[in-house]
């Protein structure tokens, strides 16, 4: 028999010619652990589209807009307003305007509800709608009369000075009272297009009495 000293040396000799193969299998599954037990990368997913819900809500507010000059623009006021981040407008309950043109002409408006753009340059109003362009002096000397459009729904263009509405409408030019189903109104050609059932009534000025002629 061999003695113990012979047989001890053969042992080490055996896991001497071993031991790469057992600390390799060991560096593989520690790196299998590693890999199983590593946090995952975040991967990559879809922008949820927006969804048509108010960002924002205002109460007892106002906005106001002005011109690059610094002269006001329009005024917007509200009792409560939604900001909708989606399509980028606001809505607004109780709404009342008051816009200022570059000639000076003030033009209000009010409604139960408004939904205006993001730059303000567009309101429509719903449900008791009224928009009033009050009588004013203009180039020249000449007086522009006052005008007053009503109806359930219309759309006010504050930059180009528009109404338009595809509803049924009332407008009164000074004493002249005119109805429609739609309209399309262009205040800086002074040029009303009224369609569908339309209806007028013209009430002619006062002439003032000739020379001498008893009052």
């Amino acid at each position: 028999m061999k003695p113990v000293r012979a047989l001890l040396r053969d042992a080490v000799d055996r896991a001497t010619i071993y031991l790469p193969v057992i600390v390799t299998a060991l560096l593989a599954l520690g790196t299998y652990w590693l890999v199983r037990n590593a946090p995952k990368l975040l991967e990559p997913t879809a922008k949820a589209a927006p969804t048509h819900e108010p960002d924002f809500f205002m109460r007892g507010f106002v906005i106001k807009n002005f011109l690059p000059s610094g002269a006001l623009r329009s005024e917007l006021f509200g009792t409560e307003g939604r900001h909708y981040p989606d399509n980028d407008t606001l809505e607004v309950d109780q709404v009342r305007i008051r816009a200022i043109s570059p000639e000076g002409l003030v033009t209000r408006a009010t409604a139960d509800r408004g939904l205006s753009n993001g730059d303000g340059s567009e309101v429509q109003l719903f449900g008791n709608a009224v928009v009033v362009r009050e009588a004013a002096t203009i180039a020249a000397g000449r007086t522009a009369p006052r005008l007053e459009f009503r109806g359930d729904f219309l759309h006010a263009y504050l930059d180009t000075e528009r109404v338009t509405s595809n509803k049924p409408v009332t407008l009164i030019r000074g004493t002249d009272r005119f109805t429609a189903d739609t309209l399309d109104y262009d205040n800086l050609s002074g040029v009303a297009n009224l369609q569908g059932r339309v209806r007028g009534q013209l009430v002619p000025s006062a002439v003032p009495p000739a020379s001498g002629a008893p009052r």
